[in-house]
């Protein structure tokens, strides 16, 4: 994929044919807003490219580095330092433009499919240089064509023979004002209504029209989670209240959660979850994070691992199996339901410790919620944060234990960068990151990245 030699940048504020044409807008189309023909350059963290027009950057959404196009401006008025703008016509197209995989997501549309016109292979291309980017830039580190970047973004099994698609195993939806269901327009909260989301499997798919979610006239306002777990039933929620057969399930034995299983080389466990509490959406994520988790640790019998941010267990659990009856994990979460969840799912796990609280508090030394002495001693940290990133207190708090390894999972590139920069302050150095395309037609990257020292 042609990038200018600047590479990607992070703009201020964390379905075309492949022929040169006019992309569909959808409504509604502010005509009124003024057009610029640009030439594009670098990807930049977000889904964006950066362009420029009479010296002002320009971040261009739905365009291709080195393509030409006509870009309606979005946001920014004549005193901006900066616009964002979506391409609405295509000029000069990059041999990586693909008919869009999702329309709906397109200019003036819904967010959650920003590259849904670029082929898969360069999306992961693009993922891997915003990796790259984010590191050199904010984390000052050499990670090149042979440094720690481990190879491409790696797709999921199964992915490239969907065409990225039916990998959702989880939705949300809102209804509008006219009780469609549908998502929020990009960046606003006018909703866009819909017939079908492309990202989701067959499973939620079916759930969907067995429920007449896409028919049925909502009360406006209305969220809908559809859930299809691996390992139960699939499951509709309205307004966080389970439905079944066309209205609220009011029944006191209501399902509320359901069962998720993960098998990864000889290692098979169920995970009992809130529906509406966090799991990876992608219906192969969370087997290929565990997998990453424990190669990234290493050699684990009988040592003493700490896992932050760890939700209703999902590396817990394996890494207990990992340690052995010998070693120990200690599990740091701040949100009580998933912390309830993960009681259920390492039930006869004795080597487990189970500690509610948020998690630079747990970490700092005097308070009540604190780690104890004996919990302070630990061989390996797993930490697993929100996309803010961890950020410097807890980064500090990881620091003062003094592990051997740390090992980063992250759903955004700016803030592992960012965090990566603090751990090397502390005398960690990065050793390997690793890209998982969990995402496929969104700009957003996973990455597993360890750190020794």
């Amino acid at each position: 994929m042609p990038s200018s030699p600047s590479g990607p940048v992070v703009p201020p504020d964390p379905s075309p044919d492949t022929t040169p044409g006019t992309l569909p807008v959808s409504e509604p189309d502010p005509t009124s807003n003024p057009q610029v023909e640009v030439e594009v350059g670098a990807v930049a963290h977000g889904g964006h490219c950066v362009a420029r027009s009479d010296g002002r950057v320009v971040f261009v959404r739905h365009a291709l580095p080195g393509e030409r196009v006509v870009a309606r401006v979005t946001d920014g008025g004549e005193g901006a330092k900066f616009w964002r703008a979506d391409a609405v016509e295509i000029l000069d197209a990059s041999a990586d433009r693909v008919p869009s995989a999702w329309p709906a997501a397109g200019p003036g549309g819904v967010g959650g499919g920003e590259l849904a016109h670029v082929a898969l292979a360069a999306q992961r291309r693009w993922k891997r240089d915003v990796l790259v980017e984010q590191l050199r830039r904010l984390a000052h580190l050499d990670v090149g064509p042979e440094g720690q970047v481990q190879g491409d973004v790696e797709a999921l099994p199964g992915d490239d023979d969907r065409g990225g698609l039916a990998y959702r195993t989880r939705i949300d939806l809102v209804a509008d004002d006219a009780g469609r269901a549908g998502m929020y327009r990009y960046r606003t909260h006018d909703v866009v209504p819909l017939d079908a989301m492309p990202l989701a499997t067959a499973e939620v798919a079916e759930l969907a029209d067995r429920e007449k979610v896409w028919t049925r006239r909502w009360r406006p306002g209305t969220r809908l989670e559809l859930v299809a777990p691996s390992g139960s039933a699939p499951l509709l929620l309205v307004d966080g209240e389970p439905w079944r057969g066309g209205s609220v399930d009011r029944r006191s034995n209501a399902r509320r959660s359901v069962v998720e299983l993960v098998a990864v080389d000889g290692f098979e466990h169920s995970f009992r979850v809130s529906a509406d509490g966090f799991w990876q959406v992608h219906r192969a994520a969370p087997a290929t994070l565990v997998r990453a988790v424990l190669a990234g640790a290493g050699a684990l019998d009988g040592a003493r691992v700490l896992d932050l941010y760890s939700g209703a267990g999902l590396f817990t659990v394996p890494l207990a199996h990992a340690v052995g009856t010998s070693g120990s994990v200690v599990a740091v979460e701040g949100d009580a339901r998933a912390v309830k969840d993960a009681r259920r799912n390492v039930h006869g796990l004795e080597q487990v410790v189970l500690r509610h609280g948020p998690v630079d508090r747990v970490l700092s030394a005097g308070r009540e919620e604190s780690l104890t002495a004996a919990e302070r001693g630990v061989d390996v940290v797993v930490l697993d944060p929100p996309r803010t990133g961890a950020g410097r207190a807890v980064v500090d708090g990881i620091a003062a234990l003094a592990p051997q390894r740390v090992v980063y999972v992250a759903c955004d590139p700016a803030a592992l960068a960012r965090d990566v920069a603090y751990l090397a302050g502390h005398g960690y150095g990065l050793r390997g990151v690793r890209g998982l395309d969990l995402f496929p037609h969104t700009h957003h990257v996973e990455a597993v990245a360890v750190l020794e020292r």
